[in-house]
């Protein structure tokens, strides 16, 4: 672990700041005040990507410090989007979250700034990456909530949807995005490698993390309404894939392959 003694360093360590400041207050049921940190916090996230952006002269997607970042500046969009249009509470959790995407952007991960390989120079770069980086915040908030479930946490509002509902619909909505990112990166590899599909790990992974969701689908269509905790189970496991796709696949050294945010 290691501080960023650098104007970049200081804005992550500042939107970190604001997350958990507003965590903090809406745990202690003073949401105006949460809801204006959590604000400030996104703000300060922007500014912090516009900077790296301006910095490495390209979309900041390219390895995992520039992910994680982008993921810290999704956490209030999609927060505000789920709250006011689709009924999902859990703003807290969102809060949390924007803390701990943060984490490794701030602490593990180096910014020194890359130039992009020739494989990363194509017009499918970004919005391949994109993608994928909406469908993990929207399956990390399905996760909290399916662990709320289990939890037998209620939503504090009585317009809300409860916890299983608001699994569904978050993974319901993530699930294309996944499915496009996976869409992206095959035509991509087409035209990097010459072939559709290379059985790269992450690949390999990242199917794994979709056919997981698929199988979340099929329980709770089939035997959702007699096992609704099991739904929350499977939205647990998937999200657990995810990470491995994200950060094992990446970091260890058993899954040598061609994706690599890690170099």
């Amino acid at each position: 672990m290691a501080i960023k003694y650098t104007l970049q360093g200081l804005l992550i360590y500042l939107t970190m700041a604001a997350y958990l400041l507003a965590f903090v207050t809406t745990v202690a049921r003073r949401k105006r005040l949460g809801q204006t940190l959590f604000l400030s916090g996104f703000v300060l996230a922007l500014v912090a990507y516009g900077y790296r952006w301006l910095d490495v002269r390209h979309v900041p997607l390219q390895n995992l410090f520039e992910v994680f970042l982008s993921l810290g500046v999704l956490c209030y969009p999609i927060s505000l989007l789920s709250r006011r249009v689709l009924r999902i509470g859990g703003q807290w959790a969102d809060m949390l979250i924007g803390v701990i995407v943060l984490v490794p952007a701030g602490f593990k991960f180096h910014a020194e700034p890359q130039q992009l390989p020739p494989a990363l120079q194509s017009w499918l770069f970004a919005p391949h990456v994109a993608v994928y980086m909406l469908s993990y915040v929207f399956m990390a908030k399905a996760a909290f909530q399916a662990g709320m479930q289990l939890g037998g946490v209620k939503p504090a509002g009585s317009n809300l949807l409860n916890p299983e509902e608001a699994t569904y619909e978050l993974v319901a909505i993530g699930f294309p995005l996944l499915t496009l990112g996976l869409l992206l990166g095959s035509v991509w590899g087409k035209l990097a490698w010459g072939d559709y599909w290379g059985w790269d790990p992450k690949e390999l992974w990242s199917l794994a993390s979709w056919l997981v969701y698929v199988g979340y689908f099929h329980w709770r269509y089939m035997f959702g309404k007699r096992h609704p905790r099991a739904n929350s189970a499977w939205a647990l496991a998937g999200m657990a894939a995810i990470v491995i796709t994200l950060l094992w696949v990446n970091l260890s050294k058993l899954f040598a392959g061609l994706h690599s945010y890690a170099t």
